[in-house]
């Protein structure tokens, strides 16, 4: 190994929640990870508004259940000023429209408070090498809502979605598509078809580019309206 070569860049990640003892608890959390860099912290909406202003993170993990400005709220508020920071929701059991919400909002998935120290690094990787985390069953109600327009003011698609795709999709970046239509990450991804995580990135990567989406919710939408993915 080469001593020079530089170290990986750290995941920098932003945390928000009211209550500080739990924000101790996720600071320490995360910092001790190698991967991962804390780079500020906040107990209110409007104060990770201004920490943003002044350091722009790879993630902001932060909590649903903020008072005044909620998660979801500061989650689009986030995604409109600086949509190129993942945000990870920390939510309870009885949450599922408001976590529907924040996904709707552009949040990249969310984890359930009380999540193991490994299971929060490894949604935080996830995230932000481009996946998302977000359970089965939520997976499911956040197609069956893309997949029937709530109203008339949705963005016009690119093409008509009974066209296929200029380019087909290959067999593996079908069964790809269909084992995150069920909710499995990139990494339960590559451990069920026994390839590296880089390697489920990149077919997804393609996969995105043939079907003209940018993220794995329209991905599963327009495989879904294809006929290749059935919930």
């Amino acid at each position: 190994m080469n001593p020079t070569a530089a170290a990986p860049a750290r995941i920098k990640v932003a945390l928000c929640e009211d209550q500080p003892q739990i924000l101790r608890n996720q600071v320490k959390i995360l910092q001790e990870s190698e991967e991962i860099e804390v780079v500020g912290t906040a107990l209110s909406g409007e104060a990770v508004l201004e920490l943003l202003e002044k350091k722009q993170p790879d993630v902001l993990l932060q909590d649903l259940g903020l008072p005044r400005m909620s998660g979801i709220d500061v989650t689009r508020e986030v995604k409109r000023r600086w949509p190129q920071v993942e945000v990870l929701i920390f939510t309870i059991f009885d949450e599922e429209e408001k976590v529907m919400e924040a996904v709707k909002a552009g949040a990249s998935g969310y984890l359930l408070k009380g999540a193991t120290a490994e299971k929060i690094v490894e949604a935080v990787r996830e995230v932000k090498s481009g996946g998302s985390v977000i359970q089965p069953n939520l997976a499911r109600r956040l197609l069956r809502h893309f997949h029937v327009p709530e109203d008339a003011a949705a963005p016009a698609p690119a093409r008509p979605r009974d066209e296929a795709p200029p380019r087909p999709l290959t067999q593996r970046e079908i069964d790809i598509l269909r084992l995150i239509a069920k909710g499995l990450s990139n990494n339960e991804a590559a451990s069920v078809l026994g390839l590296s995580r880089s390697t489920i990135r990149t077919h997804l990567e393609h996969a995105y580019q043939k079907l003209e989406v940018t993220n794995r919710v329209e991905a599963i939408t327009e495989g879904l309206r294809m006929g290749l993915i059935e919930v």
